[in-house]
């Protein structure tokens, strides 16, 4: 392992593989991705890994299931609304929210155009194809506040997963920002505006 990154370095394109203490700090061993190896040593971890924030806590030898850290991905799919009814919405609308999520919104761009989501699917694997079959299920749950929303009005637009500290078919639980020992970790952090 070399050790020549300075602590003003930004280091990109660069997975994680080992985390340990060391006389001042922390040690991480990285892996670039052209396969080289290289070791940082850092008086603080900010560990802001988003759906992999579980994978740094454990290379820091932290207990994720004990501590209550373990992060559970949660797929959201989000349909575009046909141009056409542009004008139905000009703000933010939210129902009340359903298990696992604030149910089926309305969002709005910079350009005002509107779209429909998140919905909520518990996944294993990261797939960010949006499944065109469910603008059904969409519409109807926009019609609640929306009547003139038809399943033709919607166009799959794009996904996300949201790291979830909850399990499928546990009460919520919102994020962590937990602090000690020379490191921060962000877990369970759901909302981009976070």
């Amino acid at each position: 392992w070399s050790s020549d990154v300075c602590s003003s370095d930004l280091v990109v394109r660069t997975r994680l593989v080992g985390l340990e203490r060391a006389a001042a700090g922390w040690r991480a061993a990285t892996l670039s991705a052209d396969g080289e190896r290289f070791a940082i040593e850092v008086p603080w971890v900010v560990n802001a890994a988003g759906l992999e924030a579980d994978r740094i806590a454990e290379l820091a030898g932290l207990d994720v299931d004990a501590l209550g850290w373990r992060q559970h991905p949660c797929k959201g799919d989000y349909f575009s609304v046909a141009p056409r009814l542009g004008r139905l919405a000009s703000r933010l609308i939210y129902p009340l929210p359903v298990a696992g999520g604030l149910g089926v919104h309305v969002t709005l761009d910079l350009a005002g155009r509107f779209r429909l989501g998140p919905d909520v699917e518990w996944v294993d694997a990261l797939d960010y194809t949006v499944d065109g079959d469910k603008a059904e299920a969409f519409a109807t749950a926009a019609r609640r506040y929306l009547p003139e929303i038809r399943a033709a009005d919607l166009s799959p637009d794009f996904a996300g997963i949201r790291a979830k500290l909850q399990a499928p078919g546990e009460d919520f639980r919102d994020f962590g920002i937990v602090s000690g020992d020379g490191m921060v970790s962000l877990l369970g952090i759901e909302s981009p505006g976070l």
